[in-house]
């Protein structure tokens, strides 16, 4: 099976300049990023059976990256102040 890549330079490659921003920036984003970054991870291990689980775990985990994306995206699109 072919894993696609959820990371944010992926996700969003139109604002990877302010991806960048916000990690050297903002300690809250940078939290926020490697927490997905390593949800994103454990998701892709699960999709490939590196890490098996069950169907309702993999989907709560990828649940929970979906969440921690929209709440970045929310930051990564708000205007600079």
């Amino acid at each position: 099976m072919s894993v696609t890549h959820h990371d944010l330079v992926h996700e969003f490659p139109e604002h990877k300049e302010r991806i960048h921003d916000l990690k050297t920036s903002n300690a809250h984003f940078r939290k926020l990023f490697e927490q997905y970054h390593d949800l994103t991870r454990e998701v892709e291990n699960m999709e490939n059976e590196v890490t098996p689980v069950t169907t309702q775990t993999e989907e709560d985990a990828k649940l929970k990256r979906l969440h921690l994306k929209d709440e970045l995206y929310r930051m990564i699109t708000q205007e600079a102040h």
